[in-house]
């Protein structure tokens, strides 16, 4: 085929595009300070040494030797280079006849030889690497005339996780284009990529699919690895079209959440005589044919009796794991509060009503906003939760809206997206909020009203689709009065509040427990004896379910080979704590008094409502509250149960108020529904009516 001109190269819409992408390259190598007129035998005088080049990449070298060896067959007597080259452009490898070796030796296409744009400029080795996708240079579209009598093809290769590999690469002469080349390198790397998928150890699960069964093992299947806990750890390219995810969406789901299907039910599927492909439906409502791949060790760790409950990859609520949800389900464990927490949320699901997540650290909120999104029908595309109080204030700006290159000093070459502009068509969670810069809320709140987001540097907005979550400890209401916090992004943000209870309020904890223990221990997790679980019980938790999960992981440790866990298995620093933390004492008889106080003033009024949660002993006995809330230590009393207590501040408090249930609930500090709530279960003659 006689060589084309770039106009006429550029004739086609996908023409069109890779002539841009060369214009881009060369536009790169300007900017970079290359000349054109490098001598050809450059590259090879800048070689490294190729064996340790080889040594470096053993396992992509692994990957494509079938593909290299298919290559050679197909090109065998065409005069053309076969060239693998190492992420960093480094040539490995060079397979050819005698003309084809000696073009290549000239040109500096020899194995050590670096190829990247910045050594060898516009060239199809270094503008895949840069394009992440396949690419056609031919002749003078290369940036240096050493390399204007090579025509090249080459195909990015990419592991499950889509990190870059390396390049395969066809080198022929300038009189011949090698599009022909195009579709012979994408069908190598696939195999290569393929076979990548397929390595796997003893924790891995493979899912190998299509819309079609006859296509199953084929180049054209998908393939998504899992691992024993229902995550989806990463997939091949034909998977992640089929899907319509990209690799960072895909790694955010669960097997679940986005087949429909548990860990267990694949291992039943497994163990079946004649394992025939599962027919498994989308959210979408599109069917797929799927193959299940797992070796005996794994299969074994599924099918023993005492195999991890997350093994069912939440299909059930008990099942699931307090932090590995499968939807709002698997935060249903009993606990009142917990459940009218999950029926607000069913009840806006998907209605585009924007969640305000409020309660103590360590409370769940990120595991809340994780099951919203698996409930919704934003499921399978990316859930992207940013920490706002973790990013250093002069970075959080670029973290958030991304930017372009040359935006500001150290900026990456090619920019780099915003976590926005990631959670596109998905959720994105708002951690902290609360601890955003100031300057910085203005900029979100315009993003949240007109879902465009402009990177810095940039000169046009980016459309964006999201779901937004907030969540934060600190109460903003107070920070609005203050001027610390925007009162209109607080009413934008707050479309439904959900108020988390602090795990000493919850009557779950028994549950909470045995499934953070069945996690740590997916191969039988000890009991808890009767005298530690009532030391849990008596104890405040602080840190919440963070700091049970951490007791916990380190008593398991301590425990490993005993039937249960003891006292003597626990930290000595949480003993400490413990025995420290203050008593929990009574009001005295007809006080109008209250043995609690608010565990920080923040705290309570982010979450007044929140069925009595907020409320923790004092440090002293019983306080006398004033109109204001505020309280005042009072004389210590004999103890009580922690419900006892509960029941005789509210009683003492509507006393005080003479009977009237909205001061009485100022008061204290609580909603109106609670008291109702409590002394409805305590009595029926609670005088409420």
């Amino acid at each position: 085929m006689s060589r084309r001109s770039n106009a006429t190269f550029m004739s086609t819409p996908a023409e069109r595009a890779l002539g841009g992408l060369i214009r881009d390259s060369h536009e790169r190598c300007l900017a970079q300070g290359l000349t054109r007129i490098a001598r050809a035998d450059a590259a090879a005088q800048e070689s490294l040494d190729p064996a340790a080049a080889r040594e470096r990449s053993r396992r992509l070298l692994a990957l494509v030797a079938p593909a290299m060896e298919m290559l050679s067959r197909q090109t065998a007597g065409t005069h053309t280079l076969l060239v693998l080259a190492d992420a960093r452009g480094t040539v490995l490898q060079c397979e050819g006849d005698v003309p084809a070796l000696a073009r290549g030796a000239e040109a500096g296409l020899v194995p050590g030889a670096p190829w990247a744009e910045p050594a060898r400029g516009t060239n199809a080795i270094g503008t895949a690497l840069v394009a992440e996708r396949p690419v056609l240079v031919h002749a003078d579209e290369h940036f240096m005339h050493a390399c204007h009598g090579l025509s090249g093809a080459a195909a990015p290769v990419f592991d499950l996780r889509q990190n870059l590999l390396g390049v395969l690469c066809l080198y022929g002469d300038r009189h011949v284009r090698q599009e022909h080349a195009a579709g012979l390198l994408d069908v190598a790397a696939r195999m290569a990529e393929n076979l990548a998928c397929a390595e796997h150890g003893a924790d891995r699960v493979r899912l190998h699919f299509h819309a079609r069964p006859e296509f199953i093992g084929t180049l054209l299947e998908g393939i998504v690895a899992v691992g024993l806990d229902g995550r989806l750890l990463g997939a091949n390219r034909s998977a992640l079209e089929q899907l319509g995810l990209s690799g960072m969406a895909l790694r955010n789901q669960t097997l679940p959440a986005l087949f429909g299907v548990g860990i267990s039910a694949l291992a039943e599927q497994v163990r079946a005589a004649l394992a025939l492909p599962m027919t498994l439906r989308l959210r979408d409502g599109r069917p797929l044919h799927v193959s299940v791949r797992m070796d005996w060790a794994t299969l074994a760790a599924l099918t023993r009796p005492e195999a991890p409950a997350a093994a069912a990859g939440g299909e059930s609520g008990a099942a699931a794991l307090p932090w590995t949800p499968a939807g709002l389900c698997a935060l249903q464990t009993g606990d009142v509060q917990i459940e009218a927490v999950v029926q607000k949320v069913r009840r806006v699901v998907n209605r585009d009503i924007p969640l305000l997540i409020l309660g103590e650290t360590g409370t769940g909120k990120e595991l809340l906003a994780r099951a919203v999104h698996l409930e919704s029908r934003r499921a399978a595309q990316a859930f992207v939760a940013v920490n706002c109080a973790s990013i250093p204030e002069a970075l959080i700006e670029a973290e958030l809206f991304g930017y372009e290159e040359g935006a500001f000093t150290g900026a990456r070459r090619k920019g780099a997206s915003g976590r926005i502009a990631q959670a596109h068509g998905g959720t994105l969670f708002l951690d902290e909020i609360g601890d955003m810069p100031l300057p910085l809320q203005a900029r979100l709140l315009r993003v949240l009203q007109e879902r465009r987001v402009m990177p810095l540097g940039g000169g046009k907005a980016l459309e964006v689709d999201i779901a937004v979550i907030g969540a934060t400890h600190r109460n903003l209401r107070g920070m609005i009065q203050r001027g610390e916090f925007r009162e209109d992004l607080y009413y934008r943000l707050n479309g439904l509040v959900l108020r988390l209870p602090p795990l000493r309020e919850r009557s779950d904890l028994a549950l909470v427990a045995q499934r953070i223990l069945a996690h740590e221990c997916p191969r039988g997790a000890p009991r808890i004896s009767a005298e530690v679980m009532s030391l849990f019980e008596r104890c405040h938790w602080p840190g919440n379910v963070r700091q049970l999960a951490n007791v916990l992981r380190a008593a398991a440790v301590m425990a490993a080979g005993e039937p249960q866990i003891t006292r003597e298995h626990l930290a000595d620093d949480f003993l400490d704590e413990f025995q420290a933390q203050p008593a929990r004492p009574a009001p005295l008889p007809g006080a109008s008094a209250t043995p609690f106080a608010l565990a920080d003033a923040s705290t309570a009024a982010a979450a007044p409502e929140a069925g009595g949660a907020l409320l923790r002993p004092a440090l002293s006995a019983p306080a006398a509250c004033d109109h204001a809330g505020g309280c005042e230590p009072s004389a210590p009393a004999g103890a009580m149960t922690m419900h006892e207590q509960e029941i005789r501040l509210i009683e003492a408090a509507l006393a005080a108020a003479g009977g009237n249930i909205s001061a009485a609930s100022k008061r204290l500090g609580i909603s109106r529904n609670t008291i109702y709530r409590k002394l409805r279960w305590n009595t029926p003659a609670s005088g409420i009516h």
